[in-house]
This record gives C-alpha cells, sequence and structure tokens, in this order.
C-alpha cells in the first residue's frame, strides 16, 4: 500500500482538481501528467467526480490519482473502488481513519489546529494536510507547530497560489503543497489542455523561496 508522504517525492505541488464533466476527466490529467504533475487529487465535490477518478484511474497510467473531501466511511469505500490509490480529507476525525484503513485507502488527513494534529498522530499518522492553509495562519501557523511538532510534515492546501508556493515549500515543515490554480475553471471548460500543461510544467518546477 502506497505510503502518503511518498507522493511528495513526485513534486512539489499536488493540484485540487474539481472536474464537471466526465469527458474532461483523461485530457486533463494527460494535461499535467504532460506537464511533469502525476499526483492528482479530485475532489469528490460534484456528481461525475467518482467516475472521473475511474476513467483516469483506467486511461491515464502516468497520474497518481487520489480522491480528496473523504468525510466518511461511505466516501472511502467508494473512493477505493473507484481506483483511488489514496484519500484526502479536509478534516480529521477518528472514524475517517478507521474507514481509510479498513477500505486499504491511505490518508493524507486535513488539520488545521494543535488538537487536529494530536488526534492524527495518536493513529498514527505522520503526513498532514494543513487545511485551509492561508485561513488558519498560513505560514506563521506552520512556524509555530513545528516547534511542538517537530515529527510532523505538512502539505499546505487552501489558497496558495503559484507566487506564495515557494514561501511555503521553504518551511522545513512542509513537503509538498495543494493547489488548485493548475486548472483553472475558465481552461478546463475550454478544453485548452495546451494551457494546464504549461501550469503544471511551471508548478513542476517550483523551488523553495
Amino acid at each position: 500500500m502506497l505510503n502518503t508522504l511518498e507522493l511528495a517525492g513526485h513534486g512539489p505541488v499536488i493540484p485540487v482538481i474539481v472536474l464537471q464533466r466526465l469527458e474532461h476527466a483523461v485530457p486533463l490529467a494527460q494535461a499535467l501528467v504532460d506537464g511533469g504533475v502525476r499526483v492528482l487529487e479530485v475532489t469528490l465535490r460534484t456528481p461525475v467526480a467518482l467516475q472521473c477518478i475511474e476513467a483516469i484511474a483506467r486511461h491515464v497510467p502516468g497520474a497518481i490519482v487520489g480522491a480528496g473531501t473523504i468525510r466518511s466511511a461511505a466516501d472511502a469505500r467508494a473512493a477505493r473502488a473507484a481506483g483511488s490509490r489514496f484519500g484526502v480529507s479536509p478534516g480529521y476525525t477518528a472514524a475517517v481513519g478507521a474507514a481509510c484503513r479498513e477500505a486499504g485507502l491511505p490518508l493524507l488527513p486535513g488539520v488545521a489546529s494543535a488538537s487536529e494534529v494530536m488526534a492524527a498522530q495518536a493513529d498514527g499518522l505522520s503526513f498532514l494536510k494543513f487545511f485551509p492553509a492561508t485561513a488558519a495562519g498560513g505560514i506563521p501557523m506552520l512556524k509555530a507547530l513545528a516547534g511542538p511538532f517537530a515529527d510532523i510534515v505538512f502539505c499546505p492546501t487552501g489558497g496558495i497560489t503559484a507566487e506564495t508556493a515557494p514561501q511555503f515549500l521553504a518551511l522545513p515543515n512542509v513537503k509538498v503543497c495543494g493547489g488548485s490554480w493548475l486548472t483553472p475553471t475558465d481552461a478546463v471548460a475550454a478544453g485548452d489542455w495546451g494551457r494546464i500543461t504549461a501550469l503544471a510544467r511551471a508548478a513542476a518546477a517550483l523551488r523553495p523561496a
């Protein structure tokens, strides 16, 4: 089973993807992979999300596709059945952690406070999504968490841009960051896959500030 920390080894940014139409799934995923971005988080926020994950898992062999917005045991089971290699949750509960373990779905759990970090760590999780990163305190909060949680590393997601990502990546406790800027709504709607490949290429080349 995939160790979620391995995801960080594939590049500095994990795109957070919201797909409204099934026919966009494969060309979008291929455009990202062509730009050097292999780890893809498809959020379970739309009716076609699970079908999109299944299509990407089947038809884009270079992609490592996971499901975002895991909030329940049913989400975990459905994501795993669709072909997700990992799951991402907006927050963390022991029940969600247990459900993902039961489903064989490696979890990158969301946390926004010290208490949530402790709850996730108590269940054996040490690579955590810091969400919503900017709203929850951004870089100052991550620096503050580094003191008591020197053994925890983060993937900050939420409100991060191509311009601010290098500042987050410069923190010792940040391994990778999540972002939606790689898949602009207008580019996806227009099928402008060349633009998305260019954004992916730029994201793959990001370095700490």
